[in-house]
């Protein structure tokens, strides 16, 4: 083996954070701590930087994705090719050439292909249900973006693993694609927005090869959400444009609901108005026609209703200034919420209470603002959110009996 180089992309990113070693271990500690496992030192983090340690323990990777809010390969790691746990001998292989030691190696037999059916995509569309219900709870985590490109990468294994018919090749594909917007969303969501632009050209690419317009729509209608938190509604409007002209935004009324509801969010940021109540009249049409018992993704069935969209025409109309008319349909969008939808409750909440404050109800805004959940606070959207209703009240009421109640709670919730 030759030289091992150094970690530089972990040392650059050490320096913009302005850690030293032993601070980033003590960061780290605490994460570890909070779990109940074991803590590190600062000569771990010196193994990390030389490049010793290509590949930290799972755990210590959780705590540095977390920490610098990117993927653990973006931090210069390197995970290890993947070994077969059940061939004995390349699994020897592996050891050998992870070791340096020269042994000789008899060349397995060539096994059989395997035969990849569509019991194999059920498997995965299982996991993909529980990445779903992960994100409603939690959210914008690296974690859930770590795993979702992991399944993704379990899906296409299966395609040089084994032998497939092209519906059960196309279904992989669709998989895959499904898991790497799930990883995009959550990339969005944690407001990791190159690594969501990222998510969203690999999706794109394999749901082409799909052919599966429904997450065709998933993908385009995020890179539409992407383009409006970014502040670039021309951008978004177009990316929105092309999910609303598949097929099936025009066969199925509640892909063009979405569709529609999506498209008055990025209006809001426009300013038009009249755009915003058209695109909601449209959607709440759409909704009115979409069948219940029609058959659709796990991703759409688990979260888009009316709930949702009072929460899109929430975001548009705050955009536009339209307090009153905001604050009526985050009450309604609250009402409607599932119970596991923790994040998007958040959300709204957090909103609703900029919309009071838009009103001149400052206590009622601040009362409103203390009722999100201190476990959702560190969500960065909703932190966002609670920093930009700060910065208003301050604006609005700096000194105010309300202002002084709101950083008190806020720094005892810190």
């Amino acid at each position: 083996m030759g030289p091992v180089e150094g970690n530089e992309r972990l040392s650059r990113r050490m320096t913009e954070a302005g850690y030293k070693q032993v601070e980033l271990a003590e960061k780290v500690n605490a994460f570890l701590t909070a779990g109940c496992r074991g803590t590190i030192s600062d000569r771990t983090v010196r193994n990390w930087l030389r490049g010793e340690t290509r590949w930290p323990h799972p755990r210590h990777r959780e705590a540095l994705e977390e920490l610098f809010g990117c993927t653990a390969e973006e931090l210069g790691f390197i995970p290890p090719p993947p070994v077969d746990e059940e061939d004995p001998a390349r699994r020897r292989d592996f050891v050998v050439a992870a070791t340096g030691t020269a042994v000789a190696a008899a060349v397995p037999a060539q096994a059989a292909p395997k035969r990849v059916g569509l019991s194999d995509v059920e498997r995965l569309q299982e996991k993909f249900a529980a990445i779903i219900a992960t994100d409603h709870r939690v959210g914008g985590r690296i974690s859930i973006e770590t795993q979702a490109q992991g399944l993704a990468g379990e899906a296409l294994a299966l395609q040089s693993r084994g032998t497939a018919s092209q519906r059960t090749r196309g279904a992989l594909y669709a998989t895959a694609a499904s898991f790497i917007s799930s990883a995009m969303w959550a990339a969005i969501d944690g407001k990791r927005f190159e690594a969501a632009q990222r998510h969203h050209d690999r999706a794109s690419s394999l749901a082409a090869m799909s052919g599966d317009v429904a997450i065709q729509f998933r993908i385009w209608s995020h890179a539409g959400s992407l383009y409006r938190h970014l502040g670039r509604p021309t951008d978004a409007l177009a990316a929105n444009d092309v999910a609303r002209g598949l097929p099936i935004a025009r066969r199925d009324p509640l892909f063009a609901s979405l569709g529609h509801a999506r498209h008055a969010a990025i209006h809001g940021l426009t300013g038009d108005a009249a755009a915003v109540r058209r695109s909601l009249g449209y959607a709440e049409d759409s909704l009115e026609r979409a069948a219940e018992n029609e058959p659709r993704p796990v991703w759409m069935t688990a979260f888009y209703d009316r709930a949702e969209l009072d929460g899109l025409a929430v975001a548009a109309h705050l955009s536009l200034g339209q307090y009153e008319d905001a604050e009526a349909r985050a009450h309604r969008s609250l009402a409607g919420l599932r119970p596991y939808m923790n994040r998007s409750r958040a959300i709204t909440t957090a909103r609703l209470a900029r919309a009071q404050l838009g009103q001149g109800s400052i206590e009622a805004a601040v009362a409103t603002a203390m009722t999100v959940p201190a476990e959702v606070t560190a969500h960065p959207r909703v932190a966002g959110m609670l920093s930009d209703f700060r910065r208003r009240l301050h604006r609005t009421a700096s000194g105010s009996t309300p202002a002084r109640t709101w950083d008190e709670y806020a720094h005892d919730d810190a």
